[in-house]
């Protein structure tokens, strides 16, 4: 998946409408272009209709279809409101000035390092990139003290991505954002000789997991989700944390924004309000999502590495939409 504007070719048909509320009439109440897990939009739509009585209707897809979709579509999308995992695809959108300014007392309920300085959209949960390993393989004196050191020779045939996910194409953009076009260029070169290519976060880490692979760059809750299951693809797995302000503890966030379009703008701003504030956000405490909360006050599952403890690098959300991203990742060869 790319960033930059695309075909439309499918992307309406990965949309999945979900009716949350009462029975849909003449007016589904709020549209939400969801690329977020659906499960915790669900949850999210679902407290929102129990305590306001207005209907949420869900559409999922992904981060890049969804907001090119919104982009081709203009003044004429029916999306209220569009919720990401990574904030690339928010940046896209913004860009395109598709977006109505956030509410300002949904800004004050999230802090200042997730949402943008220019208020167009606000960081509705977290996710922390980590290195996943196989514990049975690799010793923590093993392991990588940067993510850049897995350009290193010595890691060949060693680690695994997912390079044509939203997911790692935002990790390269704060890559990008954090060292400079040179080496990142650089990093994915060698990157390229270095690592095995899976298709998607959860397969990476069944192959760590299997052995298939020492360990992998995904994001942190693909193993606690796992182990709040029943464990069995992430048994023989740990995660490592790379801290220290590295490219590798990049902290990308989910956004939320409402469409300049809307035909519904009270109703799309009371939404963010009500997931950014304390019921959507106990949600992430309490849920199966295991993303972070980002409200002020707000507390994340207690089995998460606290967010002050990540020590990630500081990164401006609204620059991570970068073409340039996948025209380094592809003249890499890694798409």
């Amino acid at each position: 998946m790319k960033y930059a504007l695309s075909t439309l070719a499918g992307a309406t048909a990965l949309a999945i409408s979900l009716i949350v509320g009462p029975a849909m009439a003449e007016d589904a109440g709020i549209i939400v272009y969801n690329a977020q897990h659906e499960s915790l939009t669900k949850e999210w739509a679902e407290g929102f209709t129990k305590e306001t009585g207005i209907k949420v209707t869900v559409r999922n897809g992904g981060d890049s279809d969804f907001s090119n979709q919104i982009v081709a579509e203009g003044a004429s999308s029916p999306a209220d409101v569009f919720l990401t995992e990574n904030s690339p695809a928010m940046a896209l959108v913004e860009s395109a000035g598709l977006f109505a300014p956030v509410d300002a007392d949904t800004l004050a309920q999230v802090p200042q390092d997730f949402q943008p300085a220019s208020g167009k959209w606000v960081g509705v949960a977290a996710r922390s990139t980590v290195f996943a390993y196989n514990k049975t393989k690799l010793n923590a004196d093993q392991l990588p003290k940067s993510m850049l050191d897995l350009a290193d020779p010595s890691w060949k045939g060693r680690w695994a991505a997912s390079p044509s996910g939203a997911d790692f194409q935002a990790i390269v953009s704060a890559l990008l954002q954090l060292k400079g076009e040179a080496a990142t260029a650089d990093w994915l070169k060698a990157m390229k000789t270095n690592f095995t290519a899976y298709k998607g976060n959860s397969t990476v880490m069944k192959a760590v997991n299997a052995g298939e692979i020492d360990g992998g760059v995904i994001y942190h809750y693909y193993y606690f989700g796992d182990q709040a299951k029943t464990g069995e693809n992430s048994k023989n797995v740990e995660l490592h944390y790379f801290k220290n302000q590295d490219p590798g503890a990049f902290v990308s966030i989910s956004g939320g924004g409402v469409l300049a379009s809307s035909k519904h703008p009270k109703e799309a701003q009371a939404f963010l309000k009500w997931v950014t504030g304390k019921g959507g956000q106990e949600v992430l405490k309490t849920g199966d999502s295991f993303e972070y909360a980002v409200g002020k006050g707000a507390e994340s599952n207690p089995k998460l590495v606290p967010l002050a403890d990540l020590q990630a690098p500081k990164v401006d959300p609204t620059t991570l939409n970068s073409k340039k991203v996948t025209d380094l990742m592809t003249a890499a060869g890694l798409l």
